[in-house]
């Protein structure tokens, strides 16, 4: 008996059941015509923005080097959840297996992690473009790039690799229900049936470093660039270099507004219930919405889609 209950304790279930918003069944069909679309969506545009990234010559610029970084992680993003997510919402079996839990928390909380980084580097490149103009080529040179996102990728692999190993010792005693769209690692902690203290610790110190340092240096970058911009004499050149930085604040804005509110707050005032929809927020409107945001206010790359168009209008006219 004791044998028994010791596996019974320790032995992980085979599957997961994600309740979703079985509570609300009328919900389901409009919810799921809402993924869908917006899956659609974030596709198009995210990969319209890598596209023209690698194609145009004129957006092999450091900004949209990481840009479509940005947007292969938003692509990432999106896949990891959404497609399970529509097969839950059309069928009665609401369940993933567990390895699959395990990888889609893993490449989750591996792609934020890489995120909060990218976006800082693509401070600091608005920095430099803003306050050092006449060093910005020698400065944001294209190994830099390439090692700040080579950076980004790396720490937020190790990060994920040692919540992954955390989380996959502890015991759920039986329990399989999971009060989630998708899995993700505070769900995790929450219903797991032993002390998870050590767990609670180490996910608050990484995220706070991964979210709070990238976002200090994008606000400390900020201030620079606002005193920058103040000193800027023409309206028109004032303009221009806010016009530059609006699109990054806005996309920063609602990257980590949620992941504050979702990773920073004490474990005992987690509410799974809070915390699934912000989930889904910042796991497909986030992604859907970054490349409207980039596309609508930069003139760049709607020049560059605009081409990339024409130039696909005119092979298949062939």
């Amino acid at each position: 008996m004791r044998s028994d209950n010791q596996s019974y304790f320790w032995d992980p279930p085979k599957d997961f059941i994600l309740l979703g918003i079985s509570d609300r069944p009328w919900l389901e069909l409009p919810l799921f015509v809402v993924l869908l679309g917006s899956y659609v969506l974030a596709m198009l545009g995210n990969i319209s923005i890598i596209l023209v990234s690698q194609l145009d010559p004129q957006l092999h610029s450091p900004m949209y080097i990481f840009l479509s970084h940005l947007s292969f992680l938003d692509l990432c993003y999106t896949t990891t959840t959404v497609p399970q997510m529509l097969v839950n919402m059309g069928s009665s079996r609401k369940t993933i297996s567990y390895g699959g839990c395990t990888v889609q928390y893993a490449i989750f909380h591996w792609l934020g992690c890489t995120e909060c980084i990218v976006l800082a580097a693509m401070a600091l490149d608005r920095y430099v473009a803003i306050c050092e103009p006449l060093r910005y080529a020698l400065i944001m040179h294209r190994p830099l790039c390439q090692q700040l996102v080579a950076t980004a990728w790396l720490s937020g692999f190790g990060n994920s690799l040692v919540q992954v190993i955390l989380t996959v010792k502890l015991p759920f005693c039986g329990q399989q229900v999971l009060n989630n769209f998708f899995c993700e690692v505070p769900a995790m902690i929450k219903l797991s049936c032993a002390d998870t203290t050590v767990n609670d610790v180490t996910l608050a110190v990484l995220v706070a470093f991964f979210v709070l340092v990238p976002l200090a240096l994008i606000l400390l970058s900020y201030g620079f660039i606002a005193r920058a911009v103040l000193r800027i004499r023409s309206s028109r050149g004032r303009h221009k270099a806010i016009g530059t930085c609006s699109s990054h604040l806005v996309v920063v804005s609602l990257f980590y507004l949620p992941a504050i509110y979702m990773y920073l707050q004490p474990p005992s005032s987690y509410s799974q219930e809070q915390g699934k929809f912000i989930s889904l927020f910042y796991s497909i409107i986030t992604p859907t919405l970054n490349p409207f945001i980039y596309t609508l206010r930069n003139k760049d790359v709607k020049g560059a889609l605009g081409r990339l168009l024409a130039r696909t209008g005119r092979l298949c006219g062939r």
